[in-house]
C-alpha cells in the first residue's frame, strides 16, 4: 500500500509540473524574481534620463482624488479629518497648538494609480509562476506586492493619438492598435527604447471625467490585446494612457477584455500606469521627458495611488 502511495504521489507530482508551463512562462530575470519589467532600471538609464531636463519644466502626472472620484466598483475612497483628544478646548502641549491628523479608508486603485504584477493574472497564476492560492492573502500579497518595486526613473515618451487623428478626445471603444502606434510614434519622431514608459494620450480624461464622470468610467478608448504583445515586445518598463484601464472598453470584435493586463503584467512582468495626467505634456508637445516614480511602500498592495512626475 506504502509503494501504491508513493507511486501516485509520484505521478501527480509530474502532471502538475507538467501543467504549470502550459499556464504561465518563468521569468527572464529568473525564477524567484518579483520586480519583471523594474530590472531595466539601471544607473546608465537613469544618467540619460537626467539628460533630458532641459528647460526645468516639471509636471504631475497623477490626478487629485476625493470621494467624488469615479472608480472600478466596488472601489471607492473616504477621507475624515480629526482633531484627537482636542475637545471643549482642550490642548495637549505647553502653548496654543493644534494638530490634526486624517483617516482614509480607501481602495488603492483609484485615481491615478501602479498596477503591480500581482494585479491581473490567467489561469490561476500571476507573473513569474505564482500561484493565486500561494500569494493572495487577506492580508496582503505575499510576493509581488507593490512594495518591492524600487524608484523608477526612465526615459519616458508619450504617444500623442488624440491628436494623430483629428485632435479629438477618443471615444469610449476606440481601439489603438500596433500600427497606428508606429505611425504615431513616426509623426512625432518619436522611437522606443528598451527600459522606457511609454504613455499613450487619448483626450478621455480631459474630456469626460469632470463633464460626465458616469461615462468616463462606463467605457474608454484604449489599446487592443494585438498592440499589448506589440508594446511587450519593445520591452518597456511600464505602459501607461490617461484612460482607467488602458484597453479598449468595450473591447472591439475579438479581443478580450482586460487582455492588455494579462499580456503586460502576467506575461512580460511590465507594469501598467492608470489615469495619467498627460493633458499638458500634449498641449506643449512635450515627447520625451524624464519620468520619476517613487510610490508609497504599503506591504503587500495589489495597487497603489501614485503622483509620477515628469520633467523635461
Amino acid at each position: 500500500m506504502r509503494v501504491l502511495i508513493s507511486v501516485l504521489f509520484f505521478f501527480v507530482a509530474i502532471a502538475t509540473h507538467a501543467e504549470a508551463p502550459a499556464d504561465c512562462e518563468p521569468s527572464k530575470w529568473g525564477p524567484e524574481d518579483q520586480i519583471g519589467a523594474a530590472n531595466l532600471v539601471t544607473p546608465e538609464r537613469v544618467a540619460a534620463a537626467a539628460r533630458l531636463v532641459k528647460k526645468g519644466e516639471s509636471h504631475p502626472l497623477g490626478i487629485i482624488i476625493d470621494s467624488n472620484t469615479p472608480a472600478y466598483p466596488p472601489r471607492s475612497f473616504s477621507l475624515q479629518v480629526v482633531s484627537p483628544d482636542q475637545a471643549g478646548g482642550k490642548r495637549l502641549f505647553e502653548y496654543e497648538g493644534v494638530y490634526t491628523d486624517d483617516l482614509v479608508q480607501m481602495w488603492f486603485g483609484i485615481g491615478s494609480q501602479l498596477d503591480g504584477l500581482g494585479h491581473l493574472g490567467e489561469k490561476g497564476y500571476f507573473y513569474n509562476c505564482n500561484r493565486d492560492a500561494d500569494i493572495a492573502q487577506i492580508t496582503g500579497l505575499t510576493r509581488l506586492g507593490t512594495h518591492n518595486v524600487p524608484p523608477i526613473v526612465a526615459r519616458g515618451v508619450l504617444i500623442d493619438i488624440a491628436k494623430y487623428r483629428d485632435g479629438s478626445p477618443l471615444k469610449a471603444g476606440d481601439a489603438i492598435g500596433t500600427e497606428e502606434i508606429k505611425s504615431a510614434a513616426k509623426a512625432q519622431g518619436v522611437s522606443f527604447r528598451e527600459g522606457d514608459v511609454i504613455l499613450f494620450h487619448t483626450g478621455w480624461t480631459d474630456a469626460m471625467l469632470e463633464s460626465d464622470p458616469a461615462a468616463w468610467a462606463a467605457g474608454q478608448p484604449g489599446i487592443d490585446n494585438a498592440a499589448a504583445e506589440y508594446l511587450a515586445g519593445l520591452n518597456p518598463i511600464a505602459v501607461g494612457a490617461d484612460t482607467w484601464g488602458l484597453g479598449a472598453i468595450p473591447p472591439k470584435k475579438g479581443d478580450m477584455t482586460f487582455y492588455e493586463h494579462v499580456t503586460l503584467l502576467k506575461k512580460n512582468g511590465i507594469y501598467i500606469l492608470e489615469t495619467m495626467n498627460t493633458g499638458r505634456l500634449a498641449t506643449e508637445g512635450v515627447s520625451e521627458f524624464m519620468f520619476v516614480l517613487g510610490q508609497a511602500r504599503v506591504r503587500g498592495t495589489v495597487q497603489m495611488i501614485i503622483n509620477p512626475v515628469a520633467m523635461w
